[in-house]
C-alpha cells in the first residue's frame, strides 16, 4: 500500500507529457496573432486602413494569449526551459517586430506630403530609427527578464509586493495597439502628429529598458478558495473592453504607462524631501 501510494503521489506531481503542450499551444497562438498583425500592417500600408485596426486587435489578442500561457503552465505544473525560450521568441515577434512595424507604417509612412519636404524626409528617417529602437529595447527587456533572479526596481515600492522592473514588452506593444485601435486604424497624415507619435514610441521604448517599477499583478490569485478581487477585476475589465473597446483599451494602456512614471516621480520627490529634512 505504501509503494502504491508513493506511485500515485508521483503521478500527481509529474503531469503527463501531453500536458506540457497546453502552454505551448497558447504561445503558438501568440505567434500566429503576431504574424497576422505583421501581414495586416503591410496590407494597411498598401491602402487598406481597416487592416491597421485588425493588426492592433491581433496584438491585443496576443496579450491575452501571453497572459494565459504562463498561468496555464503554473496551474498545471508544466513549466519548462523549452516553454520559457519559446515564449520569449514569440514575444520578440509579436510584441517587438509586429508593433514596431505597425507604429512605423501607421504613424510615419502614411504621412501626407507637406510644405516641409526636407523636414518630412528627416522625420521619416528618424521614425525608422525610433521604431527599430522600440524593437531592440523590447528584446533587451526580455533578455534582462530571462536572466534576472528576484529583480528589484530602482524605485522600490510597498515591501513584500512584487513589481516588474521596467515596462513589460506586452504592455509596450499594447500602447501602440491601443492608440491605433482608438483611431480605428485611420493612419496619421499630419507631420506634427507624427512627431508626437514618435515621442510616445521613443518614451515607451525607454520605459521598457528602465529600472522603474510597474505593477505585476502577481498578487491576484485565481486559484485560491475565494478569489473575489481577481475575478471581479477580470469581469469588469472584460466588460469594458467588449463594450467600449476604443476608450477602455487606450485608458488601460495609458494609465499603466503613467503608473510607472508617477511611481518614479513620487519616489524621487520623497527622497528629495528626505534629504532636505536631513540637511535642515
Amino acid at each position: 500500500m505504501g509503494a502504491q501510494g508513493g506511485i500515485a503521489a508521483a503521478k500527481r506531481k509529474n503531469p503527463r507529457r501531453g500536458m506540457y503542450i497546453l502552454p505551448s499551444l497558447f504561445t503558438a497562438g501568440n505567434i500566429a496573432a503576431g504574424y497576422y498583425a505583421i501581414a495586416e500592417s503591410i496590407r494597411g500600408a498598401a491602402g487598406d486602413p481597416n487592416a491597421f485596426n485588425r493588426a492592433s486587435i491581433a496584438i491585443g489578442f496576443a496579450v491575452i494569449f501571453d497572459g494565459i500561457d504562463g498561468r496555464v503552465a503554473r496551474m498545471t505544473d508544466t513549466s519548462s526551459d523549452f516553454g520559457r525560450e519559446f515564449d520569449s521568441l514569440a514575444d520578440v515577434i509579436t510584441f517587438g517586430v509586429a508593433p514596431s512595424l505597425l507604429a512605423f507604417l501607421w504613424g510615419v509612412q502614411a504621412v501626407a506630403p507637406s510644405a516641409y519636404p526636407l523636414l518630412q524626409e528627416r522625420l521619416h528617417d528618424l521614425g525608422s530609427v525610433i521604431c527599430f529602437l522600440f524593437l531592440i529595447c523590447g528584446a533587451c527587456r526580455l533578455a534582462r527578464f530571462n536572466i534576472s533572479v528576484n529583480p528589484q526596481p530602482g524605485n522600490p515600492g510597498r515591501p513584500g509586493r512584487k513589481y516588474f522592473v521596467g515596462m513589460p514588452i506586452p504592455a509596450g506593444a499594447g500602447v501602440v495597439a491601443a492608440v491605433v485601435h482608438y483611431e480605428l486604424g485611420s493612419p496619421i497624415h499630419d507631420l506634427w502628429l507624427s512627431a508626437v507619435w514618435l515621442l510616445l514610441i521613443g518614451f515607451t521604448a525607454f520605459l521598457m529598458v528602465s529600472n522603474w517599477r510597474f505593477w505585476s499583478g502577481k498578487e491576484l490569485n485565481f486559484t485560491e478558495a475565494q478569489p473575489v478581487r481577481g475575478v471581479l477585476l477580470l469581469l469588469v475589465s472584460l466588460a469594458l473592453v467588449i463594450w467600449l473597446s476604443q476608450w477602455a483599451l487606450i485608458i488601460i494602456a495609458m494609465v499603466y504607462l503613467l503608473s510607472g512614471v508617477l511611481a518614479r516621480l513620487a519616489y524621487s520627490w520623497g527622497r528629495r524631501g528626505g534629504r532636505t529634512e536631513i540637511a535642515g
